[in-house]
């Protein structure tokens, strides 16, 4: 599993909306029958797995003015509607929906929450 720490390099990226950056997991090379498999069979899979890293805010709500007076200049702070997947969890998602991006050596993939198909938490991770 990734190391998920305080000071991790990762803490100057912000995900955006409903985008979730996740870390694939190595896949299995070896079948039930044991033959070995090259890596590009196995990344053109349907669904993967991988730990999420980051997840945005979430899914942007509407404003509600309830004020009587709709003139009067005010600061509207932006709401989300938070996402499912948090960071740690083991998710399994659909590949053709995966966005894949390097960032420092390593190989992330960012996918929109929708095409996170289950989520796997360990409670006690932390």
């Amino acid at each position: 599993m990734i190391g998920i720490t305080k000071d991790n390099k990762l803490k100057k990226l912000l995900v955006v909306g409903d985008k979730v950056l996740i870390k694939p997991k190595n896949p299995n090379e070896k079948t039930g029958s044991g033959l070995y498999l090259p890596p590009t069979v196995t990344e053109k899979e349907d669904v993967q797995s991988g730990y999420v890293v980051k997840v945005g805010p979430g899914y942007p709500l509407p404003s509600f003015n309830q004020d009587e007076e709709p003139w009067k200049q005010t600061e509207e702070k932006v709401k989300y509607m938070p996402l499912q997947a948090e960071e740690g969890d083991l998710a399994i998602y659909l590949q053709r929906h995966a966005i894949e991006i390097s960032y420092e050596g390593e190989k992330y993939v960012i996918v929109p929450q929708s095409s996170i198909l289950l989520l796997e938490r360990a409670e006690d991770l932390f």
